[in-house]
């Protein structure tokens, strides 16, 4: 099995579809219905409905099972990214190698298109095929963490008592983790996951999330813009609690093979389903390479 095997042209096709069924059925004024056209179709790995699809797979369920939660994650995710872009955050001009929403549209219908884009994900998780109470709760709970971990990351309010190492944890399992874990438990549940199932499943999800962060974070300091599809440097010209910051290159680097391996761990109990996850984590694990 590899990469390919996982970001297949019909998976990726079937999340693409399922993304533009959900914008085109939204009754949106034709500007800002491009405006979130851009923000959500505009390109991406689709890690997150693949991680979910993925997920229903492993504990039994169907890819087609997951999409809408898949999709729905996905949809937050582009709605935290257009607003993480604007001039008030992180003032980026490119992303996935195109101009940012607001550069396109202007920063009034960049606020405007985050807004719909997470009102889209709210109906796309109500749309899951069973559990969908569930779905919507676990979409609704990681969205409020994520943006609690945009808070801390750009604006502070730790408690005092925390250790750098603890504040960057706190942050990266908020920001960044929890929708990727969210991706995987949304998966999961809508594939029809038992207890103990769901419990490997979201702490393969929580472990994988720190992990990518870490990635990106190292990513920050050793690659070239047009490697990484955005602006780079910024996070330490910014003086932001990144892994390097506060661990150093050669320190991030065993952390995220340590993570690596506890991610591999977390998939004991599942065997050969769950062989794409692994492929997963190794694939998440090697960006830098």
């Amino acid at each position: 099995m590899c990469e390919q095997d996982v970001f297949t042209p019909e998976l990726l096709g079937s999340i693409e579809r399922e993304l533009e069924r959900h914008v085109d059925a939204a009754q949106y004024a034709p500007n800002l219905q491009s405006a979130v056209r851009h923000a959500l179709l505009g390109g991406g790995k689709r890690l997150r409905p693949v991680l979910a699809v993925r997920c229903a797979e492993a504990v039994g369920g169907t890819g087609s099972d997951a999409l809408a939660a898949g999709a729905a994650v996905e949809m937050v995710h582009a709605f935290s990214l257009v607003h993480d872009d604007l001039p008030a955050l992180d003032n980026d001009l490119v992303r996935r190698g195109r101009p940012t929403v607001h550069v396109a549209f202007g920063e009034a219908m960049a606020i405007l298109a985050g807004d719909a884009l997470l009102a889209l994900a709210f109906q796309s998780a109500s749309s899951t095929r069973q559990c969908a109470d569930a779905v919507l709760r676990s979409v609704a709970s990681a969205t409020a963490q994520m943006i609690n971990g945009q808070v801390l990351d750009t604006l502070g309010g730790h408690a005092a008592e925390l250790s750098p190492l603890q504040q960057l944890h706190s942050i990266h399992t908020q920001k960044t983790g929890a929708l990727i874990r969210c991706a995987c438990t949304v998966g999961a549940i809508a594939g029809g996951a038992n207890k103990a199932q769901l419990h490997s499943i979201t702490s393969w999800g929580e472990t994988i999330g720190l992990m990518f962060q870490a990635v990106d974070d190292l990513l920050d300091v050793t690659q070239s813009a047009e490697h990484v599809g955005k602006a780079v440097g910024k996070d330490q010209d910014a003086g932001k609690m990144t892994y390097p910051a506060v661990l150093g290159v050669d320190a991030t680097r065993a952390e995220i093979e340590r993570l690596r391996r506890a991610a591999i761990d977390a998939l004991a109990a599942f065997g050969t389903p769950a062989d794409s996850l692994r492929l997963l984590t190794e694939y998440l694990a090697g960006r830098t390479r």
